[in-house]
């Protein structure tokens, strides 16, 4: 008799991991050293015993923030998402892919709309390292970026039609590419890993992350995630920030639905 092929999902690969609200406090603040060693060490055991999925990254954050974020917390195996998938970064071999549509044309339309940027809000001042987007901080903090800032940029975007997606966080505001996310960088993490979207887990706390949410097949939030996001979750944890993401590795090391007790008593032997 044939044994019919089994229809049950495979388990979870790896966990595509959002960095600010979830591994670093959304503000500045000290992070914990404890909890991100943790998440070190839970990377080591899925490396050597391959009992439990890879944590990687998946950041708004430049290149050189996420790589130092990575190398706390182990996660040296698959490939970075960052700058909200402008970028692709290789751990194992310390290379990066800029994604292809950003061409010549866009790279110098970004760096005149930040002159126009620097002419038009003096005060307005820029995060450090990205190649690709913008992030855009003002001394008067988000309310003034939201109130005087965000109008007039979208409304020049729109206007003139740019090439850019323009959107508010909790702290700043990001212009980026607007055919380029956080979801075309997971699609170019499947391409380049073989893993299929029911592979995949996800950890996100504003809704930027539901470009993660729409790539995994399990989604998690922190407890500070916004509230508009966490229906969308499969699990929230009671816990903040990095404790949350510890919180949220336990509970699926706990459920044989992402990461069977088959494959880790198979590992262990």
């Amino acid at each position: 008799m044939t044994t019919p092929p089994s229809t049950s999902p495979r388990e979870i690969k790896a966990i595509l991991c959002d960095v600010d609200g979830c591994l670093s406090p959304e503000a500045i603040g000290q992070a914990s050293a404890g909890a991100l060693a943790a998440i070190a060490k839970h990377n080591h055991w899925a490396r050597t015993q391959h009992d439990r999925p890879l944590l990687t990254l998946c950041t708004g954050r430049p290149l050189p923030f996420a790589d130092a974020i990575a190398r706390m917390v182990g996660a040296l195996d698959l490939p970075i998402v960052c700058e909200a998938g402008a970028f692709l970064l290789d751990p194992t071999t310390y290379t990066w892919e800029l994604d292809a549509t950003l061409t010549p044309d866009y790279l110098a339309a970004l760096g005149e709309m930040r002159v126009w940027i620097e002419q038009a809000f003096p005060a307005v001042y820029f995060e450090q390292g990205k190649a690709a987007a913008l992030t855009l901080f003002h001394p008067g903090g988000p309310a003034t970026l939201e109130r005087d800032v965000m109008p007039r940029l979208r409304e020049r975007v729109e206007r003139e039609g740019l090439p850019f997606r323009v959107a508010m966080t909790w702290t700043c505001i990001n212009v980026e590419a607007a055919g380029v996310s956080k979801a075309t960088g997971i699609d170019r993490f499947m391409q380049r890993t073989s893993f299929a979207t029911d592979q995949l887990a996800g950890i996100g706390d504003t809704m930027s992350d539901m470009a993660i949410r729409e790539r995994v097949r399990f989604f998690a939030c922190p407890a500070n995630a916004k509230p508009e996001l966490k229906p969308h979750a499969d699990y929230v944890s009671e816990f903040d920030e990095v404790f949350g993401v510890l919180d949220i590795l336990e509970h699926m090391q706990g459920d044989p639905s992402l990461v069977t007790p088959q494959s880790t008593q198979r590992d262990e032997s």
